[in-house]
């Protein structure tokens, strides 16, 4: 096994669409973590250094806390974070959660919307097979069809 997972789709939206989506709290939290979990705190400060944190709440009331560093934030056709350092690019404690990833994400436009590609990168393949049996394919591929969902709702909304 390689030490990346990816995960790509064409997605029926603009990249800036898809930007958005990252980039504002308020929407992340409509679509982050798949349902029946939700995102209950969010905060995104994209700018090199800057934090890339969630709150995640289960059906049971168990909350997890993901804290990151955006790497790049190059709108809206780039966007890299890592759980491997904290906000200031301080390196983070080792997690007993997901393994510590960096995640590489690309938004390019396409006939028919965006070619969304994630590329999560681990130390080691041992920590991209945990990642994978935890549902990385499953949890983000589920998150994306809310993401869609969640976009389409906003700009309904207003």
């Amino acid at each position: 096994m390689s030490t990346e997972l990816l995960l790509e789709r064409v997605l029926p939206l603009p990249p800036a669409d898809i930007w958005r989506a990252w980039k504002e709290p308020a929407l992340l939290m409509r679509w982050f973590c798949p349902a029946p979990w939700q995102t209950v705190e969010c905060e995104i400060d994209m700018r090199p250094g800057g934090a890339f944190r969630a709150v995640l709440q289960g059906p049971d009331g168990e909350r997890v806390t993901h804290v990151g560093c955006v790497l790049e934030a190059d709108a809206p056709s780039r966007l890299v974070w890592t759980t491997a350092l904290l906000p200031g690019f301080v390196p983070a404690a080792e997690s007993t959660g997901v393994p510590a990833f960096t995640a590489v994400l690309t938004f390019e436009a396409v006939e028919t919307g965006t070619h969304y590609k994630v590329r999560a990168l681990h130390r080691d393949t041992d920590a991209a097979q945990a990642h994978a049996t935890m549902g990385f394919h499953e949890g983000w591929g589920a998150a994306l069809s809310q993401l869609v969902g969640a976009v389409k709702g906003h700009v309904a909304e207003g």
